[in-house]
């Protein structure tokens, strides 16, 4: 896979040593994080017992050359809203945040690295296979 998002529990493997994350991160070109996810991550380290260290952990995958971090724009917006409403209408909605990070994943045309098995709802979502 060429450009990949990474969601919050596959970066959470990726710290547990997962082999499978690991190799999927290590070959791609570009690792997209979002925002959204970034915010995930440092609200579970706000309420865990490893703060410190998880926030180091972060950074230095952040600064490592091959990963960007997603900001909302106006684009990921437009993407946002049709994807909620069509959700709605399907009667399949999804946490909120994971519509955004799907948003993202959609707008870079990138596949999105995931242990949610929701996001197969979403039409034209490229998912890993390991969901």
């Amino acid at each position: 896979m060429k450009n990949i998002v990474i969601d919050t529990n596959a970066y959470t493997r990726l710290l547990a040593g997962e082999e499978d994350v690991l190799d999927v991160i290590g070959t791609a070109e570009i690792v997209y994080m979002s925002i959204f996810v970034l915010g995930e991550l440092y609200a579970g380290f706000a309420g865990g017992t490893k703060e410190r260290g998880n926030k180091d952990a972060l950074n230095n995958f952040i600064l490592k050359p091959t990963v960007k971090i997603l900001n909302a724009t106006s684009e990921t917006a437009k993407v946002f809203g049709m994807m909620k409403q069509d959700l709605k209408e399907a009667g399949t909605p999804l946490p909120i945040n994971d519509v955004w990070i799907a948003a993202h994943t959609l707008e870079t045309g990138s596949t999105l690295i995931t242990y949610d098995s929701h996001f197969k709802k979403i039409a034209g979502l490229r998912c890993w296979d390991e969901v």
